[in-house]
């Protein structure tokens, strides 16, 4: 019976990590063709009306998500962490008009910054071509990682931190 156990457990650990050098391939791919210009832009008009403006001398995440896209809910708590401890800026991609949003946001009780991108102007801009896509820069806006598909509240913590040395 433990001799299964072992074998299970073995059998788990090594999908877990082929899954996770698999997805880490394809974000790497998918990444390939994202804007990797230092972050020019000093302000954002947030969901709320507000103008949000960034912070000198502080890594800052830039977050595309959309409310319709699956992966993008799976990381929504990743991100809301992550606003707690960070500067994080998240834009709403083809997500509808502000309410649509807000009411998402007030569903999950997230309180992340949001810009909403419905026009494309930014998507464009960091030149997403899948969601959701991150992108973060050090503190003198420096692109210094860039993912697209999940990533995990631990990677992005260490990803910011490591940003924050720079």
């Amino acid at each position: 019976m433990i001799s299964k156990i072992k074998h299970y457990l073995k059998e788990i650990i090594y999908f877990v990590i082929i899954i996770t050098i698999f997805s880490n391939v394809i974000s790497l791919y998918k990444s390939q063709n994202l804007s990797d210009a230092p972050l020019h832009i000093k302000s954002f008009e947030l969901l709320n009306n507000k103008t949000y403006i960034l912070h000198d001398n502080k890594p800052i995440l830039v977050h595309f998500w959309a409310t319709w896209c699956p992966t993008c809910k799976l990381e929504a708590s990743n991100i809301e962490f992550l606003s707690k401890y960070f500067e994080v800026i998240t834009i709403a991609v083809n997500s509808k008009d502000n309410q649509t949003i807000q009411a998402y946001l007030d569903d999950h009780d997230y309180s992340f910054n949001v810009v909403n991108d419905n026009n494309n102007i930014l998507a464009s801009q960091f030149k997403i071509i899948g969601l959701p896509t991150t992108f973060i820069y050090d503190k003198n806006k420096k692109l210094v990682f860039s993912d697209v598909g999940y990533s995990s509240t631990f990677s992005l913590y260490l990803k910011m931190l490591w940003a924050g040395m720079h």
